[in-house]
């Protein structure tokens, strides 16, 4: 099918549901100019991942580790959402039961609007005691150098899941929850590659959901899903909307 007919499509499942939840990876980040970690221009081909997001990287040389992820808090500080985060945020308010998932750490979502976002990987916004888990404001933080706890003086660290370490069992729980019952599962921007994540979409499918991916290239999802929209989110998502919003009269 074209564009037009699949969006057609997918508008038609949102038409009949009040049940939608949405899981976002990189690519609608990507979208708003932060790399993403599997593109060859990204910030992983500068260095080596192991070294800078895993807790041995951050016990062997916590500076190093401290100093990039400011680099990053730069990038995110200086990018704003892109009409894709602003699409779902306009969603959340329409369609009942609404629920958001991200893979991304940026906060992006949140900032086009999005509430009770559901993060899986963290946020690079906020930051944590290594030791107590404690979370510290971007007030108490000094972003040139790493900082020691208020409560318990251990280190400062991202409040992001590190390489080996596994997601906030609140937030895997409960993005299963919503897979679990969502009538509509929408699939964006995601490689697909990256589990618990990557099992989301197929439990929604596994339990009715109609699937639809959101990306311009082919994942290991894409043969599972019942729509495949070949577009970046930004142009997908709002096109979606509008006519989503055309067919109810708003």
């Amino acid at each position: 099918m074209d564009i037009d007919k699949n969006i057609d499509t997918v508008v038609d499942y949102l038409l009949n549901t009040d049940n939608v939840s949405v899981l976002t990876g990189a690519g609608i980040s990507a979208e708003s100019g932060i790399s993403t970690f599997r593109d060859p221009d990204g910030l992983w081909s500068k260095f080596n991942p192991q070294e800078l997001a895993s807790i041995d990287g951050f016990m062997s040389n916590p500076e190093l580790v401290w100093s990039w992820y400011q680099y990053r808090v730069n990038i995110v500080n200086n990018s704003i959402p892109n009409p894709g985060h602003y699409a779902l945020a306009e969603f959340q308010n329409l369609i009942k039961n609404f629920s958001l998932i991200t893979q991304n750490v940026d906060g992006l979502h949140q900032r086009a609007g999005s509430k009770n976002v559901v993060e899986l990987h963290g946020s690079i916004v906020r930051n944590k005691c290594f030791d107590c888990n404690k979370i510290h404001t971007s007030k108490i933080v000094e972003h040139n150098k790493i900082s020691n706890c208020i409560y318990c003086n251990g280190k400062i660290r991202p409040d992001v899941v590190w390489f080996g370490e596994i997601l906030p069992r609140h937030e895997i729980e409960l993005a299963q929850i919503y897979a679990e019952n969502s009538k509509v599962y929408f699939s964006v921007g995601t490689s697909a590659e990256v589990y618990p994540a990557a099992d989301l979409p197929l439990i929604a499918k596994r339990n009715g959901a109609k699937l639809i991916e959101i990306n311009p290239n082919d994942t290991q999802l894409t043969s599972f899903v019942d729509v495949k929209i070949n577009l970046n989110s930004g142009i997908a998502l709002p096109l979606i909307l509008e006519k989503y919003k055309e067919k109810k009269g708003i």
